[in-house]
């Protein structure tokens, strides 16, 4: 499916030919469109030569660790030098990007992706598209305009991204253009059944464990038509999790 080239993308493009130096940051508590788009863009501008530090003030969530087998996604930290360009993307605001907002103070410009229309429009250059089911479809279409070049793990990324943030094509927000992109993105390499088996099927115990004591203990009001149960922070600590790894 065609799709008419946007001047916003064009400037995005024009910064980052100008760049060397270019930080890539995501929200805190990351989910897969978070992870997905900061991996995939990052490993694009890897592959035009461009010097890349990807932040979050969070772990990358256990289930989507595949995605990054070099770890590239680190904790925020002081810098000796300013960036050239920093991009955020999938952050409604500037505060959800956590510990980062300190290190990219002093910086060029800041570009501001995502696909929620609660955005804020904090950036120097914002693209904000709330007609998009997730931000790694955004990426996905600068990168064609781009002409990148869309790498096996690249499509994997993006894939998770447009896959989770739609509940796996089930949500409103997921539209014709969204099944082009995975299409596309499946055509050039990512890997749907590690996918799934990563993102859907692979639980750790200590989730196992949450849901028998959620099993054991929910209740039933309104005849049988409402349940409801409540996890408490012992009930983690009980079970060996943390909330990132034992929720979705």
């Amino acid at each position: 499916m065609k799709k008419t080239r946007l001047k916003t993308i064009d400037r995005i493009l024009e910064i980052i030919g100008k760049s060397h130096t270019i930080a890539v940051c995501s929200h805190m508590r990351p989910d897969g469109d978070c992870i997905g788009s900061t991996l995939g863009l990052a490993l694009a501008l890897l592959e035009q030569g461009k010097e890349v530090i990807c932040w979050n003030q969070d772990p990358v969530p256990s289930k989507l660790r595949f995605l990054d087998p070099d770890q590239l996604i680190q904790s925020p930290r002081p810098i000796k030098r300013p960036f050239d360009c920093v991009i955020s993307v999938d952050a409604a605001s500037i505060e959800r990007l956590g510990t980062a907002q300190e290190h990219i103070a002093n910086r060029g410009t800041l570009i501001n992706i995502d696909h929620h229309n609660s955005n804020t429009r904090y950036g120097d250059l914002n693209w904000v598209d709330g007609k998009s089911a997730s931000t790694g479809e955004m990426i996905f279409r600068l990168m064609k305009q781009a002409k990148w070049p869309v790498t096996p793990l690249i499509a994997d990324c993006l894939f998770t991204a447009i896959s989770t943030d739609t509940g796996s094509f089930q949500y409103a927000t997921t539209r014709p253009s969204t099944y082009h992109a995975a299409a596309e993105l499946v055509n050039r390499g990512a890997n749907l059944a590690r996918i799934c088996d990563e993102v859907y099927q692979s639980y750790p115990l200590s989730r196992v464990k949450l849901q028998k004591h959620m099993y054991n203990s929910f209740k039933l009001i309104e005849k049988n038509k409402v349940a409801y149960f409540w996890i408490r922070q012992a009930d983690y600590k009980n079970a060996g999790a943390v909330p990132d790894e034992s929720e979705g």
